[in-house]
């Protein structure tokens, strides 16, 4: 009996995997005309650019730091 249960365990696992393939296999590539949508100022992650420099500004009157907004390591030197 238990290995009924395997069996449609799966066989249940292919059928989601199946499915998910043939649904990944209908994308289709941006065309051109589609592409300004996205570059509109308004997709961009951090949003207004003034108004991000503002912020870190303010970040860095408060906290008496500067930086800390970009890539780096952890505080603890190592990078």
């Amino acid at each position: 009996m238990k290995t009924m249960s395997v069996m449609l365990c799966r066989l249940g696992a292919l059928a989601a995997l199946a499915a998910g393939a043939t649904g990944c296999s209908a994308i289709t590539p941006v065309q051109a005309w589609e592409k300004g949508t996205l570059a509109k100022p308004e997709m961009l992650m951090e949003g207004d650019g003034l108004e991000t420099r503002f912020n870190e500004h303010i970040y860095t009157s408060r906290e008496a730091a500067s930086g800390g907004s970009g890539v780096g390591g952890g505080g603890c030197g190592c990078n």
